[in-house]
């Protein structure tokens, strides 16, 4: 595998930025990933998903693509460092929160 490199994820969007109203923000995370297209994926995949709950928008349909680190609106990636000992993606620092998803039912 390619060597890992560390990449911050910041928000950038203001706090009162619609954009958050799609997602929550989950503040500064850093993570262990190949590039930086691949350190949003990362960040993206820490979170709840559909697919791992007892509720899904659709048969086999996934909200990863929803998430607040996959819009550039909404988070920037720095890298960090350019060289890493982690062999492993994931998230290294910071918490990616699982309450992205709200239930619309009351």
């Amino acid at each position: 595998m390619d060597d890992l490199k560390l990449y911050r994820l910041v928000p950038i969007a203001a706090p009162d930025d619609s954009n958050w109203d799609l997602a929550p923000s989950h503040g500064v995370v850093v993570v262990a990933a190949l590039t930086p297209g691949d350190a949003r994926l990362v960040a993206s995949e820490a979170e709840l998903d559909f697919l791992e709950i007892d509720g899904s928008p659709a048969e086999d349909k996934s909200t990863k693509n929803a998430s607040a680190f996959r819009n550039e609106r909404l988070y920037t990636v720095i890298e960090e460092a350019a060289h890493t000992d982690i062999i492993e993606r994931g998230v290294v620092r910071g918490e990616v929160r699982v309450d992205n998803i709200i239930s619309t039912q009351i």
